[in-house]
């Protein structure tokens, strides 16, 4: 987006903001619901980042496959699993959540050595003949090809997942005692027809 330098700054400090406050909803939100519609927050927002960066087919990519289909896809295996129960606390829970404050905290130490390290500066790089859908074409069908098809059939074990969670059978709080017993049994031949069909036989 051809946008002056100051409103650039400003568009990507709030939508920075906005991705660090939906991911820190998805992590800390104690409904899996509102986790997974925070994770949305999180995709729309890097979508706006790809915007400012002149990426608009990577934004709309960004739209149209991760909050239109994977995140729909997560909400609808949320819902179709139909969990009733609560879960049950582990006896040393806290070792866990000890551990992934030290693993979050080692990689954000490293994310920010890196931001820290990086020589930010700008470069001038010859407009290209081609369009961006060209160039990202020809890269996913020659260099990125295997990870290409491998993000398809990933895709393609999600849905028959979702398939399989929607064609279950779904029964209501009884048990095997309380469901009605049926027994199926076929009709038993008269004792008479069966003695005059053995007579005519003779």
């Amino acid at each position: 987006m051809n946008l002056a330098e100051g409103v650039q700054i400003v568009c990507l400090g709030l939508l920075g903001v906005m991705m660090i406050g939906a991911a820190l909803g998805v992590v800390l939100s104690p409904s899996i619901v509102y986790s997974a519609f925070m994770l949305g927050g999180v995709f729309i927002s890097m979508a706006g980042i790809y915007l400012l960066l002149n990426g608009d087919f990577v934004a709309a990519a960004q739209v149209l496959i991760y909050v239109g289909a994977v995140n729909v896809l997560i909400l609808f295996a949320i819902m179709l699993v139909n969990k009733r129960q609560n879960f049950a606390p582990f006896p040393n829970s806290w070792v866990r959540k000890a551990l992934t404050g030290v693993v979050s905290l080692g990689l954000f130490g490293l994310l920010s050595t890196m931001v820290l390290a990086t020589p930010w500066a700008y470069s001038t790089v010859p407009p290209s003949s081609k369009g961006s859908i060209v160039l990202i074409g020809e890269h996913f069908f020659t260099d990125f090809l295997l990870p290409f098809e491998l993000a398809s059939v990933l895709l393609l074990i999600a849905m028959v997942g979702a398939i399989i969670l929607a064609r279950r059978e779904y029964l209501p709080d009884l048990t095997p005692s309380d469901l009605p017993q049926t027994i199926l049994t076929l009709p038993e031949r008269p004792r008479e027809l069966v003695s005059s069909s053995s007579e005519t036989r003779e």
